[in-house]
């Protein structure tokens, strides 16, 4: 066993996209999958396949819990997908998705802006967010130490950022894209 390891599972995801079926073997009886969506997760942007149960209907963006329960619309999480496994219309769809998720949890990114620490002698977290350089940077430390941020409006008029969704979203995104990160800021893998 790994020590150390630990599994993260997500509770609510959003579709990305709707198939006919499941495109991995599905090791449970015929009769109960449904149609298959690709997710992802709201919480540490997992991408899903799952089986939904059947004669329910759902729609591109949709949230849906994906715990053990009689009203999910999930019968089973068939597993874990990579960007590269994503059909074409998820991919088109994930960034639209990963910025409701942003806006959706507004006060756990605010919080990272807030709580961020260096990575390494040499490089602040905050960095690793495309579009964020030095002077950003220095500007988000200097403001914050005045007074924590509340909101992504109160980053953009403080500390001067074109748009922390954008940005972070584009994070997300690299994050999902690369097999191996050095570092993962938002995405647990």
């Amino acid at each position: 066993m790994l020590r150390g390891y630990h599994r993260f599972y997500e509770e609510y995801g959003y579709v990305l996209d709707i198939l006919p079926r499941p495109t991995r073997r599905v090791p449970r009886p015929a009769q109960l999958a449904g149609r298959a969506v690709e997710l992802i997760g709201d919480k540490y942007f997992t991408l899903l396949e799952a089986v939904l149960k059947r004669g329910v209907s759902v729609s591109i963006g949709e949230r849906l819990f994906l715990g053990r329960s009689p009203e999910s619309k999930v019968a089973f999480i068939v597993g874990r997908l990579n960007y590269y496994e994503l059909t074409g219309p998820a991919q088109a769809e994930l960034p639209d998705i990963i910025e409701r998720i942003i806006v959706a949890n507004e006060e756990r990114f605010v919080d990272f802006f807030n709580k961020s620490q260096p990575v390494s002698p040499r490089m602040h977290a905050l960095e690793l967010i495309p579009g964020i350089g030095k002077k950003y940077m220095f500007a988000i430390l200097r403001e914050r130490s005045i007074r924590p941020f509340e909101s992504f409006k109160d980053i953009k008029s403080r500390a001067g950022i074109p748009d922390p969704v954008k940005l972070i979203a584009k994070r997300v995104l690299e994050e999902l894209m690369e097999e191996r990160p050095k570092y993962r800021l938002f995405v647990k893998g």
